[in-house]
């Protein structure tokens, strides 16, 4: 096809290279040999353990946890090394050590199980054996965390310990009683507040499930017919191949909970597209970059944070509560980077896709039938059964879908490697809801979570707007060195009561930290999925993450939105009202769109682009003022682009540069 050869795509091997880089939950080992079967065997093993309790029920909540904490570190030992630096080509050498290592790791996991009714009975007590494994179930969930999601999260595990034990040294308000470093580890291991607190509950029940059910999808071939059905949509429309970057991320993001996965996997597709299109490199990298990390935004799957949200707000929140509140803000994002990418391919006069590039629609459409796992599976979630059997129902449909996909027919060694990719992709999950626990058990030990509350209150004055910026502040912080899962663990116990104090309801101050810790992944100077936007794009990835900061403005603004104004959340509305405030906040979007760009229906002054902005705040806060008064500079903006366009017309000797 006419084009076809100039879009370069990374091959798998280029796309996994750049995943290792900016991903390290993904720099796993490859091992061969007896090593190999071990690790394949015990991820296996790992699946169908989960499976069982899924259909059969969980065991106690120290039974469960511990077995699914024992899998995840003694895996994690085989597979991840100390040092990704001594990486060789092909595979990582084992040392003695993590192989020692996993073999603890397993003690710690049976340990419950085994000694379950002593361990009881003794009622906090430990006895030397006791505080032996708790002290070394600590250290191996440190060394884990660290090698499978990264440094910055075990640090700040390490200093909540610290915090634990020399509290008493604290100044003011962080002061405490002090914790002996028995009771630490009582806490840590021997009670459900630590380590296996409601983080790792979480993970070993419905994470695991829906990471399952994404590794079943991919096999089924989905991932493949999101980029087909993304192109035969949006193709052929003004900047066409950005335009399928969104709406393929936005996809994506449903089966994927890594925004660099997502950045990889899709942009080794959609960047190059783009580049020969006419994008720049930094633009092009930046509209990959700020669409897949919005994959964790949309609804129904919303990344791991999103079942951790519904066991930390409590009062009778159910996942489809959270997803149905989260489903406006998540398309405004999309449309947000879809308006302004639209914006900019006429400012620079970039066309679609011609017939030629274009698959064949008939071909497209006629497998809509690999839809059907999302389709299903949302419509579980608003059913009334339980997640859990939402997402066994899914998994199984899944593979029935792949068993009818002629293309890439599933088979039972399909079923297998799905299994066992789902597993490998739990245990970083895993490690990071573990640690994540220690810190919870922490503040819930030290009434830290109410004082840092308190703090941030009196730092803002008392005042709910300088507590949101603060807490903004915090959480990208937190984001750009923690997995989302246990950045929103740490923001939703530190930072989100200052908001709830201050009379905010429970679901917008956790989606407030919940959006702010997921976009740290294109937010400067770290922005870990623009850098490997930039990677494949080869722009320079600063400017590629400042450009997906412009796109993404939406995240920045929302937030607060539906923190003053629950109705975008659909909170206590009417459909009428939903309607009302989707079209208002769409209409929004397109001035924020145009005043961020430039450009309209044809280049803006300055001025414009101020009012256009100052229009589409007032658009997408919904309020009746706010909304005519938007409404009114809409017209007046609009009104002035168009009479000055159709001058520009008449008038063939004049031109306006975008």
């Amino acid at each position: 096809m006419a084009g076809k050869e100039e879009i370069k795509a990374l091959t798998e091997e280029e796309q996994q290279a750049l995943i290792e880089k900016y991903d390290i939950e993904a720099g796993t080992r490859k091992l061969t040999g007896v090593l190999g079967w071990i690790a394949f065997f015990g991820l296996l093993a790992f699946s169908l353990f989960q499976l069982y309790t899924a259909v059969f029920g969980v065991f106690t909540a120290q039974i469960q946890r511990t077995v699914h904490l024992g899998f995840a570190l003694s895996l994690i030992f085989l597979l991840f090394p100390a040092n990704r630096k001594k990486k060789q080509k092909g595979k990582l050498q084992i040392a003695w050590y993590d192989i020692i290592l996993a073999i603890l790791s397993i003690g710690v996991g049976v340990y419950w199980p085994v000694f379950f009714e002593d361990l009881v009975m003794s009622v906090g007590r430990l006895d030397t054996l006791d505080f032996a494994v708790g002290l070394l179930a600590i250290l191996l969930v440190l060394e884990a965390t660290r090698r499978a999601v990264g440094l910055p999260i075990t640090i700040i595990a390490v200093i909540f310990l610290l915090y634990g034990i020399y509290g008493t040294y604290m100044p003011g308000f962080l002061g405490h009683r002090g914790l002996t470093l028995e009771r630490l580890v009582q806490t840590m291991f021997f009670t459900t507040e630590g380590i296996l607190g409601t983080p790792l509950a979480v993970s070993s029940t419905f994470i695991f499930l829906f990471l399952l059910f994404g590794s079943f999808l991919i096999k089924t071939g989905v991932g493949q017919y999101f980029n087909d059905l993304s192109i035969a949509i949006a193709g052929r429309r003004i900047g066409g191949p950005a335009k399928v970057a969104i709406f393929s991320s936005a996809l994506q993001g449903t089966i994927s909970g890594s925004s660099v996965a997502n950045v990889v996997t899709s942009g080794a597709f959609t960047i190059p597209m783009m580049k020969n299109l006419g994008y720049k490199k930094e633009f092009a990298g930046a509209v990959e970059a700020s669409a897949s990390t919005g994959g964790q935004l949309m609804p129904p799957i919303m990344g791991a944070a999103a079942f951790l949200m519904v066991e930390f707000i409590g009062n009778g929140i159910t996942y489809w509560d959270i997803a149905k509140a989260a489903a406006i803000p998540a398309v405004l994002y999309f449309a947000g980077i879809w308006i302004m990418t639209h914006f900019e391919a006429k400012r620079l006069g970039l066309r679609g896709l011609t017939k030629e590039e274009m698959p064949s629609r008939k071909e497209v459409f006629g497998k809509w039938y690999l839809l059907i796992p999302i389709v299903a599976i949302i419509v579980l979630l608003m059913s009334n059964i339980t997640v859990t059997h939402a997402a066994l129902y899914s998994i199984l449909i899944s593979i029935v879908v792949g068993f009818i996909n002629k293309d890439a027919r599933m088979k039972i060694i399909d079923i297998i490697y799905a299994l066992v990719d789902g597993a490998r992709t739990a245990l970083s999950v895993a490690a990071a809801t573990a640690a994540a626990g220690i810190i919870v058990g922490i503040v819930t030990k030290t009434g830290l979570g109410l004082k840092l509350a308190n703090g941030l209150i009196d730092l803002s004055g008392g005042l709910l707007i300088p507590t949101l910026i603060l807490t903004m502040i915090a959480s990208l912080v937190l984001g750009m060195g923690a997995p989302t899962t246990a950045n929103y663990v740490i923001t939703s116990t530190i930072a989100a009561p200052a908001m709830i104090l201050l009379g905010v309801a429970d679901l917008p101050a956790h989606l407030f930290v919940f959006y702010f810790g997921i976009i740290a992944d294109i937010t400067p100077p770290v922005a870990l999925a623009a850098f490997a936007a930039a990677g494949v794009s080869g722009g320079e990835p600063l400017r590629t993450g400042i450009e997906s900061s412009k796109l993404a403005i939406a995240a920045f603004i929302i937030p607060y939105i539906f923190v003053l104004s629950p109705e975008l959340l659909m909170i206590n509305t009417t459909w009428l009202e939903v309607i009302w405030v989707v079209f208002t906040a769409t209409i929004g979007m397109i001035a924020i769109g145009a005043g961020v760009i430039g450009y309209w229906m044809r280049g803006m002054h300055w001025l414009e682009r101020i009012l256009a902005g100052m229009a589409g705040l007032l658009l997408i806060y919904p309020e009746g003022i706010s909304d005519i008064t938007g409404l009114i500079m809409f017209a007046a903006l609009f009104a002035l682009q168009y009479v000055w366009k159709r001058n520009s017309h008449n008038k063939p000797q004049m031109s306006v540069q975008g």
